[in-house]
């Protein structure tokens, strides 16, 4: 609890809390009539149902939950895909844990390992290097997934094997970036949103600037937020004032660990290794330009895409999402988990229809942990 404790505090939360009603109050908001605050990271949205600021913020602040997870924007399609990689003959597949139970369209990578394919848990891309290095005779891939925050360890590993001249490693590359879906978001004209609270990790590696954007061209607030409940909270008191006061900012909450301008470490690695993709298919979204990313041609011998002709290289494929889920409807803050007619029901964390059951940052996994199997009272 080191340096956790302060960002705890029950005294300095209830006075934040008060201030948020005064500003909330003073801007007309009402549960009539919220302000809507979208928490782009999936992160956020378990740390507001585990302390229970949405149920402690007046009632003229509304969470929007946004598409912060990365495994749960992730189409169907791609999971079919990794299923396709890791049973083949002579193929070591590795992830990390969060994608194993993402329901494909006819099993889960965890379904294929029960049925024999050899898929490996690890912690970092470096393990599944290390699995290249001491099984030569092997094809070792590794599931490349994640925002901003988890780009730079994949890419630094593909360096590493490049120097190295392992000819048996390779990244099945499913990386996105946070600012163009939000541009998406914004230019649905059925989203109606007042501000967001910015990802904390993903800024820590790509700073605050590439946020700018939403401030300049959409006129809408925007605070980078810490995890614990008063960044939130402060984070939210943020973004009301802004609104009071007529601005329109990117603003830093969480000074104490993103830098304005990002790590420039991780941003060369990245530049190094990826290029942009044309588009990118998002759960809930579909098409976005320029929304992923995909191994530069001088590092194709890494690129299980083209090792495997799956992906991308092989044409964009779509796969519809099952009957009666919700998923991209939650995950696009459109509607609460509650709402999906399968919540606790046809979809749970046992029998997922969806990732956002499954993932340690869905949404439907916050709803299900900490408001039970119905979650009634979290709809309203």
């Amino acid at each position: 609890m080191k340096f956790a404790s302060e960002f705890r505090n029950p005294k300095a939360a209830q006075a934040v809390l008060a201030r948020i009603s005064e500003v909330a109050d003073a801007i007309g908001a009402t549960a009539e009539n919220p302000v809507s605050i979208m928490e782009i990271c999936g992160g956020h949205t378990h740390a507001i149902f585990r302390y229970g600021l949405d149920k402690l913020v007046h009632e003229g602040v509304e969470f929007i939950h946004g598409p912060g997870c990365p495994v749960c924007v992730l189409p169907m399609a791609r999971v079919d895909e990794c299923v396709e990689i890791a049973e083949r003959e002579g193929v070591i597949f590795t992830t990390f844990g969060d994608a194993m139970r993402v329901p494909g369209t006819l099993k889960s990578l965890m379904q294929a390992k029960a049925g024999g394919a050899d898929i490996r848990m690890v912690y970092s891309p470096l393990d599944a290097l290390e699995l290249a290095r001491r099984n030569p005779e092997r094809e070792v891939v590794f599931f490349g997934l994640g925002f901003e925050t988890t780009t730079p360890s994949t890419a630094l590993s593909i360096q590493q094997a490049a120097r190295e001249g392992l000819k048996n490693f390779s990244v099945f590359c499913n990386h996105i970036t946070v600012p163009e879906p939000i541009r998406a978001l914004l230019q649905d004209p059925h989203m109606m949103l007042d501000g967001f609270i910015g990802p904390g990790h993903v800024s820590m590696v790509i700073g605050t600037h590439p946020y700018d954007f939403i401030a300049q061209e959409y006129s809408r607030p925007i605070v980078v937020a810490g995890f614990e409940p008063l960044d939130l909270l402060q984070s939210v008191l943020m973004v009301l004032e802004q609104i009071r006061d007529g601005r329109a900012q990117v603003e830093n909450q969480y000074a104490r660990v993103v830098p304005a301008q990002g790590n420039p470490v991780s941003l060369a690695a990245i530049a190094d290794v990826y290029e942009r993709r044309p588009s990118f298919e998002w759960r809930g979204l579909g098409e976005i330009d320029a929304s992923g990313l995909r191994i530069r041609a001088k590092y194709a011998a890494f690129d299980a895409e083209e090792k495997f002709s799956v992906g991308y290289a092989a044409g964009p494929r779509h796969v519809p999402e099952p009957e009666g889920c919700s998923c991209g409807a939650v995950m696009t803050g459109r509607i609460k988990p509650t709402a999906c007619a399968q919540f606790g029901r046809g979809c749970t964390p046992d029998t997922p229809l969806g990732a956002l059951m499954v993932s340690s940052e869905g949404a439907c996994a916050a709803y299900w942990q900490y408001r039970g199997a119905r979650g009634a009272e979290a709809a309203e």
